[in-house]
């Protein structure tokens, strides 16, 4: 038992020392400058069934105050609840010019998400800039500005938009969503030119037009079911600089009320994050295993028969642990305590990675809006 704690805690030291400071919350968008022209952006919007969310939502993206030209074009991808109608009549308030259109019939090889993501790209036309973001992501007036501010030598800035927080499952297993995508992709990594690490934030993704082209444009990663990743490793392998950080003008209002619904958001990806490999499924399920349950556990074992010397050990390697999701858990308003909960959090996650890849083992793939997605795309 001592040698499992001592491992535990000396993955812990590491992680803590070694991974990027991705426990850190401390990358915010770049400096800011005034560009000598305002460039012209086009905020792209997919929107499958979203009539209940728009009016949080495209009211503040119709609001923008930003001093160049710029433009909101929402793609209804299918909906079959009034989205476009509801967007429309939202228009009617005034504020930026909005276009609603259709992408049409799905080819094959496509996600849904990226094929109305295409559409809404074709439609902007020449737009030196393309905001794209999703439609449960409620922007501030200064939102776009400061994006294009802070853009300047970027070919991608993107931000991890804030998620919602209110009901006790969202407090519980929100924050940690955001701990583990950094410890994957630690952002100080991400935002290292020299730098392999590249990924992004789905919800807010500011492009430039030509560096999206000089990519292979959407197309390129038409079959991604983490689109975001796709998207900041094409634009960071083609040469283009970008960067990824939390966000403090953006927010989520997609409601996770029930634990149900956090799992069906986690699994639904979870087994494509480990690119649907038995063997990286067996890794993680041990590493989770070793890194963020064995500690308690062995905390307890050790008190229990008396070992002090494991117990010391583990309690550190815990201890660590805990301090690491400090700076997440004051990030979302959350009390310090709640960080000794993480082994919780992550074994639901571990149980989720697992329904994930059993759920892909039975055919259903990643399910969400009514389509389920299998290694090659939509089913």
């Amino acid at each position: 038992m001592i040698v499992v704690a001592g491992v535990a805690l000396l993955a812990w030291l590491w992680l803590a020392l070694a991974q990027g400071g991705f426990w850190r919350t401390d990358q915010r968008l770049p400096p800011r400058g005034t560009p000598p022209v305002w460039p012209s952006v086009a905020v792209v919007v997919p929107a499958r069934d979203e009539a209940d969310i728009l009016p949080h939502t495209l009211p503040g993206l119709l609001a923008q105050r930003y001093p160049g030209q710029a433009r909101v074009v929402l793609v209804d991808d299918g909906s079959g609840d009034g989205t476009a109608d509801v967007a429309r009549r939202l228009a009617g308030n005034g504020g930026l010019p909005l276009t609603v259109t259709s992408p049409g019939p799905m080819p094959p090889g496509w996600t849904g998400k990226l094929w109305a993501v295409a559409h809404g790209v074709a439609a902007a036309g020449d737009a030196d800039w393309l905001l794209l973001t999703d439609a449960d992501i409620a922007h501030d007036p200064g939102s776009l500005t400061a994006l294009v501010e802070s853009a300047g030598e970027h070919d991608l800035v993107s931000q991890m938009a804030v998620l919602r927080t209110r009901t006790r499952w969202e407090r519980l297993i929100v924050p940690a969503f955001v701990y583990f995508f950094a410890m994957l992709y630690p952002f100080r990594r991400v935002n290292r030119p020299g730098s392999r690490t590249a990924a992004a934030a789905g919800g807010c993704c500011l492009v430039r037009r030509e560096a999206l082209e000089r990519a292979g444009g959407v197309a390129a990663i038409r079959g991604a079911v983490i689109d975001d990743v796709a998207l900041g490793t094409a634009i960071k392998r083609s040469g283009g600089r970008i960067w990824l950080g939390l966000a403090e003008h953006a927010r989520s209002v997609r409601p996770y009320p029930t634990l149900g619904s956090l799992w069906r958001m986690v699994s639904r990806s979870a087994y494509t994050q480990l690119r649907y490999s038995p063997l990286l499924l067996a890794g993680t399920v041990l590493g989770l295993g070793l890194v963020f349950l064995a500690p308690p556990v062995l905390t307890v074992i050790g008190a229990l028969l008396g070992d002090p010397v494991t117990s010391g050990v583990a309690v550190l390697a815990w201890l660590v642990m805990a301090l690491t999701f400090v700076p997440m858990l004051r990030h979302y308003g959350q009390p310090w305590p709640a960080a000794l909960l993480l082994p919780v959090t992550a074994t639901l996650y571990l149980l989720m990675t697992v329904d994930s890849a059993v759920q892909h083992w039975r055919g259903r793939g990643a399910a969400w809006k009514g389509r389920t997605y299998l290694r090659t795309g939509e089913e």
